[in-house]
């Protein structure tokens, strides 16, 4: 991906190093941790602290400082994007989410933010919370090398806020609290796909814009969507896959609707997400 030399964002608050505030005990934590469940299908066991310390004494190298400069370059990418689109089909401003770079913890609007729970976006903060170390994770753990798959992380969960801004998020989680779980987890997986077909609908429209994109990048991002399909993360952890817990899609889905974001830009399909068949997905 290229870039090096472009702008940065200003909307990234770097609490690496810092304490994270952990509140023991379930209480209000616990609830917006379901919240946030509901709203985007994490896990809320993720989202609640272990006990354990933070990482407050990691000291920055400059390996890691590199890909702080790297995450603002593809922030500010987002900007530009989504402020361009949000204008010329919604006929409206965008309002810029921070990214927050935590190591080991760190509190949110939606409870506390670990660095096992994994990137995330908090509809009730209108923030991202990354910790750099993620990337090294996808590297070994999840096989996904390459800097366009970081770029397609940060690209998918702004495609989150790009839902809350309108509205999509507050539907969802409606639609969620008045079905089975087993349709709760499936609008989960319509919303992520739909994230990750936003995420697609971004990389278009920056190629166009600024030719970001070199040989192999694209498949670099598709790789990142295979690796963190519900089915291979279960393969992965269980050995089997209940389809019936998905939340995120399969890597199949995932990949091809990234894939299809990328290829169309259009917004005007997102929505099929929504009317579509679920086994049509």
């Amino acid at each position: 991906m290229r870039w090096v030399g472009r702008r940065g964002s200003e909307n990234i608050e770097d609490r690496r190093g810092m304490p994270g505030g952990i509140i023991a005990g379930g209480g209000i934590v616990s609830v917006v941790a379901l919240l946030i469940a509901l709203l985007t299908g994490f896990d809320p066991g993720s989202l609640l602290p272990s006990g354990g310390p933070t990482d407050s004494s990691r000291i920055s190298g400059p390996a890691e400082e590199q890909m702080k400069q790297f995450v603002s370059v593809v922030l500010a990418d987002t900007e530009d994007v989504w402020n361009e689109l949000f204008r010329r089909q919604f006929g409206r401003d965008y309002p810029e989410p921070k990214l927050v770079l935590f190591s080991g913890g760190s509190q949110s609007g939606c409870g506390f933010a670990s660095s096992a729970t994994g990137p995330f976006y908090c509809p009730m903060d209108e923030n991202v919370y990354i910790d750099l170390e993620f990337f090294d994770e996808l590297r070994t753990r999840f096989q996904a090398a390459g800097d366009f798959a970081e770029a397609y992380v940060i690209a998918h969960e702004i495609g989150h806020h790009v839902q809350n801004q309108l509205g999509i998020l507050d539907k969802v989680h409606s639609a969620r609290g008045r079905v089975s779980e087993a349709e709760a987890n499936q609008m989960s997986v319509r919303s992520e796909l739909q994230a990750d077909y936003l995420a697609g609908v971004w990389a278009h429209y920056a190629q166009e814009m600024k030719n970001i994109l070199e040989p192999g990048d694209l498949e670099e991002a598709i790789r990142a969507a295979n690796a963190v399909g519900d089915d291979t993360l279960q393969k992965r952890g269980r050995g089997y896959v209940v389809p019936d817990s998905f939340t995120h899609g399969t890597s199949e889905q995932r990949a091809r609707w990234f894939r299809r974001g990328y290829e169309t830009g259009d917004l005007s399909r997102m929505n099929d997400l929504f009317t579509l068949r679920y086994s049509d997905l």
